[in-house]
């Protein structure tokens, strides 16, 4: 009686592994479905996310450098994704995500002071372009008045690049115009 129960404990045993071997076939062909779609629906998105950046006239340097970006990010998600069809925990991945994100944050934290500075800049309009300011030790006329800096040209034709938070954060001395001098709007 004994091999009949262990025939039937065997057969059990076989039926429970084709089973989950079938089911982890199954997880692992998604995950691989997921990650190959995923991989190739990021690089659509990247490429149509740098074909719209250069018909606006985005410098190509920043269109690269954006797209890149953009893929890297939908990749990790898509691999998360993809793990976590599989079974992976994804807790620990995503954590170290968030980690890499503050860390990103932090690095960039000079970055994101001087692009607010801008917007302040814009928003706020203490100069324009065309004014002359004395700022940071410099004395010049403001060409430009861009995102994360401002460039001022000097009277010998030196162009000054100075980052926002610097206006921002400091003494500005706008010079007055001159009688009859015409205020340039920024193209």
């Amino acid at each position: 009686m004994e091999s009949l129960t262990d025939l039937a404990n065997l057969d059990s045993l076989r039926a429970s592994l084709q089973t989950k071997g079938l089911a982890l076939a199954l997880n692992l062909a998604a995950a691989v479905a997921i990650f190959v779609l995923g991989r190739l629906g990021a690089r659509v998105l990247a490429k149509t996310l740098s074909r719209l950046l250069e018909r606006s006239g985005t410098d190509v340097t920043l269109v690269r450098f954006l797209s890149s970006i953009v893929y890297a990010l939908l990749l990790v998600f898509v691999t998360v994704a993809a793990l976590e069809r599989l079974g992976v925990s994804t807790t620990t991945v995503s954590a170290v995500v968030a980690a890499a994100g503050l860390a990103i944050g932090l690095a960039l934290q000079g970055s994101l002071s001087n692009f607010a500075s801008g917007v302040m800049i814009i928003l706020l309009k203490h100069f324009r372009v065309g004014d002359t300011l004395e700022v940071a030790g410099q004395v010049g006329r403001v060409a430009d008045i861009q995102v994360f800096s401002s460039v001022l040209e000097t009277e010998d034709g030196t162009r000054v690049v100075l980052p926002n938070n610097t206006l921002t954060s400091g003494v500005i001395k706008v010079r007055p115009r001159k009688a009859g001098e015409a205020t340039q709007q920024a193209a």
